[in-house]
């Protein structure tokens, strides 16, 4: 499987805002956002002319970073959005947002993408009944995604349910937190999506 080994803490900071990856900690004044709110570097405080170019390329970075996958990956991603139907950068974060790592994260059976990932390629997920190992699986509109009977008692497991009752549920999934199961209601729309990504301007960038 393939692992984005930067420091994550950095990683938010590069992008001047919360990427929520590195999971309760992002809830706390130890946020490395809010302690060092500059980007990483010994040259992290000197005025940048940012052109075009590099503010759309900065989009994508954040992207990445904020469903943690490789480049290679996301523009596979994007290569998969043109060919649907629909607008390009509406379907990309459909995609998206409907890998199993992240609807996992969203339904707060962990407390960040990156221990979903963990979680998932351990064995500890099921969808309808049927154990799925691979993170990136797109998990389709009417299934059931659950944590296997033999795994609910693990330690990681058990602290992101407690903490899990502070969580926004999205309005396209539906959580039984008690049993930690949930099912995709349907597949969402734009307004249904909260990461701070403006997807028009990676479009933009992969267009040239």
């Amino acid at each position: 499987m393939a692992r984005v080994k930067d420091a994550v803490c950095k990683l938010c900071r590069r992008e001047k805002e919360k990427l929520f990856l590195k999971g309760l900690r992002c809830f706390t004044d130890k946020c490395a956002v809010v302690k060092k709110p500059y980007v990483p570097g010994q040259k992290a405080k000197m005025r940048l002319v940012e052109s075009e170019y590099y503010a759309q390329l900065r989009e994508k970075q954040k992207a990445k970073r904020y469903y943690g996958i490789l480049e290679a990956q996301f523009y596979n991603y994007y290569k998969k959005a043109t060919r649907k139907q629909g607008i390009t950068g509406e379907v990309l974060l459909q995609l998206l947002e409907m890998r199993l790592d992240n609807v996992l994260y969203l339904m707060g059976f962990a407390t960040s993408r990156a221990q979903a990932r963990q979680i998932i390629s351990h064995g500890h997920v099921q969808v309808n009944g049927k154990k799925v190992d691979i993170p990136s699986y797109q998990v389709k509109e009417g299934q059931e995604i659950s944590i296997a009977e033999k795994s609910k008692e693990l330690p990681f497991i058990v602290e992101a349910k407690e903490s899990a009752g502070s969580l926004n549920i999205p309005e396209w999934l539906e959580v039984d937190l008690k049993n930690l199961k949930g099912k995709v209601i349907r597949v969402p729309e734009r307004t249904d999506i909260k990461a701070p990504i403006n997807e028009q301007m990676i479009i933009e960038l992969y267009s040239k």
